[in-house]
């Protein structure tokens, strides 16, 4: 049951547990409450935010991104209005659409604390139901990797177009070849900028060392499928290994995706980045332009999906060779995008090479 286990948000080292209000006909999600779990009162002084002392009172200024603000206001303002008599504060929030700062004031500082607290964890919790909009990739659309991607299609067509769900809609587009590390909600031009600092970060604490400064030579070379049932196929890809068998490249990924769920930017999905070049995607069928799905919204997702038969596949093309390549950069990619090269645009980038020019753009086709 729910109200004995109860979701568990965490912020900022704190834990807090999500309760559910009873649901009336009128309510909508903004409409949830929370409240701080045992030994982690909310209503306690906490050093992770700053709170100021004022004529009046307290002041807590908080930077929140503007598509969050109506789950902070909930339906005809009766989220804010709630939090503002529970906490006897006075909350402004900036125009819808307006980047700026919440404020928080009141005659008592817990009462502040508590409406921060509150607020921090609705901003979380709505934050976790917004769709991915950036992510990082790895590019894998090299033209000696776009050509062997084309000759592979071509003959998975020829032979297998009779076999159920088989279709050239299924394809992926093989400009945006790519290897996925992990997905990121960034809703303003500051999550932005620290999802850039933050990669570069990466680049000097680990990735450089790890590399020695030269790209990661890998071998995309064999095919398998997401599910269980081989002729029930939603996804299948690319597998990828280092050409010198070493695990530099997984070693990589796991680190970004760790640092990246740390700082609050990624969700954690799996304990490791499951390293793979997504070739047919049965989301392409009716959305060219679809990405690859989390595991937010990948299980609406598959309800709406048509499934395709892929042992002959599978059979024929196991082992087929995409060529090898050099890799040499991790993006910033934006989801629902394209550059001039045909991948995606990019909000950032780093290189392993330390000779090599952090503008310059891969060697796209």
């Amino acid at each position: 049951m729910e109200v004995l286990r109860p979701t568990l948000i965490r912020i900022g080292g704190r834990v807090y547990r999500k309760n559910h209000v009873r649901e009336q006909a009128h309510q909508q999600e903004e409409e949830q409450d929370f409240y701080a779990a045992p030994g982690d009162a909310a209503d306690e002084p906490c050093d992770a935010f700053m709170i100021e002392e004022t004529e009046r009172g307290y002041r807590c200024a908080m930077d929140i991104p503007s598509p969050l603000y109506k789950y902070i206001i909930g339906k005809k303002g009766e989220t804010k209005k709630k939090l503002e008599t529970e906490t006897r504060t006075s909350i402004s929030i900036p125009g819808p659409g307006v980047e700026g700062e919440i404020v928080i004031t009141g005659q008592q500082r817990n009462g502040v604390i508590s409406a921060r607290t509150r607020i921090d964890v609705l901003a979380e919790s709505f934050r976790k139901k917004q769709p991915f909009t950036h992510f990082l990739s790895i590019a894998l659309n090299q033209a000696v990797i776009q050509e062997k991607f084309l000759q592979f299609k071509e003959e998975v067509l020829e032979k297998c177009s009779n076999d159920c769900g088989i279709s050239s809609t299924l394809f992926q587009n093989p400009a945006k070849l790519h290897l996925t590390i992990g997905t990121l909600v960034l809703l303003n031009e500051q999550e932005i900028q620290k999802a850039q600092e933050l990669l570069k970060k990466c680049k000097e604490d680990f990735i450089d060392s790890v590399t020695g400064g030269k790209p990661i030579t890998i071998e995309v070379t064999g095919i398998e499928y997401m599910n269980d049932d081989p002729a029930m196929i939603d996804v299948l890809y690319a597998k990828v290994r280092t050409k010198d068998g070493s695990n530099k490249l997984q070693l990589i990924a796991d680190r970004l995706m760790e640092q990246f769920v740390t700082s609050g930017l990624m969700m954690k999905e799996w304990d490791r980045v499951k390293l793979h070049a997504t070739v047919m995607n049965t989301l392409f069928r009716k959305d060219p332009s679809a990405e690859e799905q989390n595991n937010r919204t990948a299980g609406r997702a598959s309800k709406e999906r048509e499934s395709f038969d892929g042992r002959k596949i599978l059979k024929l093309f196991e082992n087929f060779c995409f060529g090898e390549v050099q890799l040499n950069s991790v993006f910033l990619s934006q989801r629902f995008s394209t550059d001039s090269s045909g991948y995606y645009a990019t909000s950032g980038q780093i290189t392993f090479s330390c000779s090599a020019d952090s503008s310059a753009p891969t060697d796209f086709a």
